[in-house]
């Protein structure tokens, strides 16, 4: 199966790659981070949906600034975008308590994609203060080599190319207009840990202000990844067990044929 990925013009794609991966250790830099993310759980009976969202927004100190929470009844209900229309009130909240707000997953595939219809909602908030990045452990983009003919994801071959801390050059997006400019890079914290993609709002980054701001995520990350988002991620979780309480808070499980409600 590699064998495949790796395909004919394999090597060439690998030397674009280095040409393209700056190497830098970062140093810690004292700021204060807030990770955010959000989450939903929903189960159905009787044509009957009962349905959670939650968002979160936590320091790496463990300190939550923001706990949102809604729930109802009804039916194909969008929960995707209740949840992240949370999200970004979460993050409008949080862009003034501190230094760096991370906001989990892609900019791109979240706001300029599935959720459009939310995307200058999240353009005002990030312009506020320009201190928000989105941060996604894994990325199916296939943007800088496709012209050499890429079979895997761009952060594959970065993943082939080096296992030393660095970032690769800044690749910028204009396809969503002159505001929606998106700029991204991949980026390797320290040795042998995992490679993340770093997306921010607009065109004007250079090299310099991508070490800053590994500078600033070293201090406050385990194995490579932001320790605030791990946080927000185990905060924000709904399980089946949660929604089976809210079905017995709501007194549905005395109804008939509600069973399969409680699992």
């Amino acid at each position: 199966m590699l064998s495949i990925l790796k395909g004919p013009k394999f090597e060439q794609i690998l030397k674009k790659a280095k040409e393209n991966w700056v190497e830098f250790v970062p140093t810690k830099q004292n700021v204060v981070t807030a990770g955010i993310d959000s989450s939903f759980n929903n189960t159905r009976f009787q044509g009957i949906e009962l349905w959670a969202t939650t968002a979160v927004s936590i320091k790496s100190d463990g300190e939550v600034l923001v706990d949102l929470h809604d729930s109802g009844l009804g039916s194909d209900i969008d929960l995707s975008k209740i949840a992240s229309k949370m999200e970004i009130e979460a993050c409008e909240k949080t862009v003034d308590l501190v230094d760096l707000v991370l906001m989990d997953g892609s900019l791109h595939s979240q706001f300029m994609t599935r959720q459009s219809s939310l995307d200058a909602m999240v353009v005002k908030t990030m312009k506020k203060r320009d201190n928000v990045i989105f941060i996604a452990k894994t990325s199916n983009t296939k943007k800088q080599f496709e012209e050499l003919g890429s079979l895997a994801g761009d952060i594959f071959y970065y993943n082939h190319i080096t296992k030393g801390p660095g970032f690769s050059k800044i690749f910028v997006e204009k396809k969503y207009g002159a505001d929606k400019v998106i700029s991204s890079t991949f980026v390797r914290l320290s040795d042998s840990t995992p490679i993340i993609k770093l997306e921010f709002l607009g065109g004007h980054r250079g090299d310099d202000e991508i070490m800053s701001i590994m500078n600033k995520l070293y201090k406050s990350s385990v194995g490579g990844y932001p320790y605030a988002l791990k946080l927000a991620h185990n905060n924000c979780k709904i399980s089946d067990k949660e929604l089976a309480k809210m079905v017995s808070l709501l007194g549905l499980s005395n109804e008939i044929g509600s069973r399969e409600v409680l699992g």
